[in-house]
């Protein structure tokens, strides 16, 4: 699925494309760090803020009679105060002095919500909730509100509301406020400087990031130079150091070890692609030798001799078939591994069958003696026949004239014995290799694939496949295939 233009892929915005890694990293460690002390400076700021809160509210509370109870019902207030209240009219009292307190602003609720300013001190804002409390439905409450002094400034002030009786038992409360500027002053001052420490923070995280994103990146610019180098210059000898056991280092270990990968790819088609040239040429000269021989007895106008000109025929039909046999080995092992193995339930015994009737066919002075029991593996039926083909046909070749090549399968075992000339011990470790051939070998037909072949369809097939000295003389092959004697097993 392409990107449409002009639109930036899902998940990255247009700013995240243009900014290098290195920028992202040290802009997400300046946001987080500034995320950090902005919530640190809040906290602190709130908590700041409840503490002088508290203060004040404990001032108020000392001021005006103790710390009030839970209840609705008080005691009953100041001596001035209560005078004050026995002559409050329902409206302000005018003149008369201000009653001894800190207090900044007093002011007196009979139960009718009525409010009686007491001289000098101001008058403040009521609100259902003080009126409640002069009522007696509530008990004491503490609240922000708004004031006028007795110089006839507004103010914001702490108020508490506070719940008594009269001399003559009626219900009715004193409002006492103190001015919230010893508050918020210092609240404002403090909000300031952690504004300022929050901006400090940031650009000190910004240089913090930018050198932690420089300082942990550093690995990844050598592994971009390399990659940029192996680019440039196709030397996949480069190697990037393997030092630690962070993700970084784990990363230059995967580079290393994907670069031996192709190194070792490379230079096994360079080895299948020098081996196989090797082969074909002499194939291709002799046919060349043969046709040219042909066509200049033809130009000169004599024609060969009737054997001679068949044996040349049936030498070039040879060299085709010796031809076509190595580039069919040739595509089988040019395969890709990646394209993944057939996997379906095969008749080995039946495809073993097969094989033997081919290889009575190739070997017409030879005798085949084949016990096969019903033995069913999964793999490629098509390659499985072939490998069992190349161990007959390779038993065929090496076998004397008369001899007898023994085929058993029992068990999962496939076993192929013949009675030739047996292979060296110290060329066993090399049968398996591709092109590799033995010195008494190499006179005869072949391209030394076919064992190769063999080890491959065998380990796809999850099996083992080995070949050793027989007992008596010659060659014993055997190959392992993990399976069942019944289909669907």
């Amino acid at each position: 699925m392409t990107t449409p233009p002009g639109r930036a892929p899902a998940g990255r915005g247009p700013v995240a494309g243009r900014l290098t890694l290195r920028a992202r990293m040290a802009l997400l460690t300046a946001a987080a760090v500034a995320l950090a002390v902005a919530a640190c400076a809040t906290a602190g700021w709130l908590i700041t803020r409840n503490q002088l809160y508290r203060e004040l509210d404990r001032r108020l509370a000392a001021v005006s009679g103790g710390p009030p109870g839970p209840g609705p019902e008080g005691e009953g207030p100041p001596r001035p105060l209560a005078r004050q209240l026995a002559a409050c009219a329902g409206r302000p009292a005018a003149g008369g002095a201000r009653p001894p307190g800190p207090f900044e602003i007093v002011q007196l609720i009979d139960a009718r919500g009525r409010t009686c300013a007491v001289p000098g001190s101001g008058s403040l804002t009521v609100t259902a909730a003080d009126a409640a409390v002069a009522r007696g439905e509530r008990g004491p409450l503490y609240r922000d509100g708004d004031g006028v002094t007795a110089d006839g400034t507004k103010d914001r002030v702490r108020v508490l509301t506070r719940p008594f009786r009269t001399d003559q038992g009626e219900r009715a409360a004193a409002s006492f406020a103190l001015s919230l500027d010893e508050v918020e002053g210092p609240l404002d001052n403090l909000a300031l400087l952690l504004a300022a420490v929050t901006a400090l923070g940031v650009l000190a995280s910004a240089g913090a990031g930018l050198m932690i994103a420089r300082a942990s990146l550093r690995p990844v610019d050598e592994l971009t130079g390399a990659v940029e180098h192996i680019a440039r210059t196709e030397d996949l000898a480069v190697r990037i150091p393997e030092e630690g056991t962070d993700e970084i280092a784990r990363l230059g270990r995967s580079f290393n070890s994907m670069t031996a990968a192709l190194t070792a790819s490379r230079e096994r088609q360079r080895r299948l692609i020098a081996d196989a040239g090797h082969e074909l040429r002499t194939p291709l000269t002799s046919l060349r030798t043969n046709i040219d021989l042909l066509l200049r007895a033809e130009a000169a106008g004599r024609d060969l001799p009737a054997p001679a000109r068949r044996d040349l025929l049936d030498s070039v039909k040879a060299q085709m078939r010796e031809l076509s046999s190595l580039v069919g080995d040739l595509l089988e092992l040019a395969r890709p591994d990646e394209a993944g193995p057939v996997r379906e339930t095969v008749a080995l015994h039946e495809a073993v069958a097969r094989a033997v009737d081919r290889a009575r066919l190739r070997g017409p002075g030879l005798t085949v003696r084949a016990d096969t029991e019903p033995w069913y593996v999964l793999g490629d039926p098509a390659s499985l026949e072939r490998a069992a083909v190349n161990l007959l046909d390779n038993a065929v070749k090496f076998s004397p004239p008369g001899a007898t090549v023994d085929v058993r399968l029992t068990g999962g075992e496939l076993t192929v014995r013949d009675h030739g000339p047996g292979i060296a011990a110290a060329d066993l470790p090399h049968v398996f290799d591709r092109f590799w051939r033995s010195p008494s070998a190499r006179s005869l037909p072949g391209s030394g694939l076919g064992l190769s072949i063999v080890a491959r369809v065998v380990a796809e097939s999850g099996g083992r496949v080995a070949l050793e000295p027989a007992p008596g003389g010659g060659t014993l092959a055997r190959v392992r295939l993990p399976g069942s004697p019944t289909p669907g097993d």
